[in-house]
């Protein structure tokens, strides 16, 4: 046993995937269609996609929301993951990411689950508590503006019922968030995030290294 986290080559990231990624065609397809974009690096990897859909059915989750959704990979990967009466609250308020979303949404038969609102992503958790959400959600994804973090996370919390799970991406921020000299607002949103949340009591976390650092929030 060694207490050096392994390092993953280009070799070893290949043999990861080979071997342990399962990812159906439609989103293999989505997610090649957003490669090619100018900002198609703010897509979830392939293995977080199926590290999503493995949390939903562990979750049994059958009511999901998601904050950022961009072309849709991550929310279809959990739709597909979802029962057939499954829901997720889809928050974004780019059009033309998301038309290329709910485009593979349709071709993947998935568009019934997805109610994608077209709003500022607080606005719209305001209303869902407003409306009688407190508690009823079973999983949450954040991927949005960094500086809002926070923000998400308070409104998702108390959506979410206990024992329901939080995901929040790119905790690790390229490796930014542990270099000190690194002083931008989104790193500096990013650190002081991971610092309020790692003194949560609400919540049992554990932060993972899959892709640009993942963190897992439990309800308690």
């Amino acid at each position: 046993m060694s207490d050096i986290p392994l390092t993953l080559s280009p070799e070893l990231y290949d043999y990861l995937l080979k071997n342990s990624v399962q990812e159906p065609e439609i989103l293999s397809k989505l997610r090649i269609q957003t490669h090619k974009m100018s900002m198609g690096h703010m897509q979830v990897s392939p293995e977080q996609g199926q590290f999503m859909g493995l949390l939903v059915k562990l979750l049994n989750a059958k009511k999901t929301l998601e904050i950022g959704v961009f072309t849709g990979y991550s929310t279809l990967a959990v739709a597909l993951a979802l029962p057939p009466n499954g829901k997720i609250v889809a928050c974004d308020i780019n059009v033309e990411w998301t038309r290329i979303a709910k485009d593979f949404w349709e071709k993947a038969g998935v568009s019934e689950k997805v109610d994608l609102r077209l709003a500022p992503a607080l606005d719209t958790l305001n209303e869902l508590i407003d409306q009688g959400g407190v508690g009823t959600f079973d999983f949450v994804f954040i991927d949005a503006d960094k500086k809002n973090y926070w923000n998400y996370y308070e409104l998702s919390l108390s959506l979410l019922r206990p024992g329901g799970l939080i995901l929040i991406d790119n905790v690790l921020w390229y490796g930014d968030v542990a270099d000190e000299s690194v002083q931008d607002q989104n790193t500096l949103a990013i650190r002081e995030f991971n610092q309020k949340i790692f003194q949560d009591q609400r919540v049992f976390i554990t932060m993972l290294p899959i892709r640009d650092g993942v963190t897992l929030a439990l309800k308690k």
